[in-house]
């Protein structure tokens, strides 16, 4: 049976494969999103931001709960 299966399966194994390609993807894509490093560089950059008189004060708070709410997802158990 796993060899008809396989055979009438077939055709379909390169939107299966792309399938599969595009799911490694988005769980890369979502562990660097969540990744603490990346969060505490795009912090750095915002802080850097603000000195910098790039943004206000109110953007800088913007980001950084988002930037820390990124972080608190990313360290829940699934």
């Amino acid at each position: 049976m796993g060899l008809i299966s396989e055979l009438l399966l077939l055709p379909a194994a390169p939107l299966r494969g792309t399938a599969w390609v595009l799911r490694q993807v988005q769980a890369e894509a979502e562990r660097q999103y969540r990744d603490p490093a990346t969060v505490q560089r795009e912090l750095a950059e915002a802080e850097r931001q603000l000195l910098a008189g790039e943004i206000d004060e109110d953007e800088f708070d913007r980001r950084e709960d988002e930037l820390l709410a990124r972080l608190r997802k990313g360290n829940t158990w699934r």
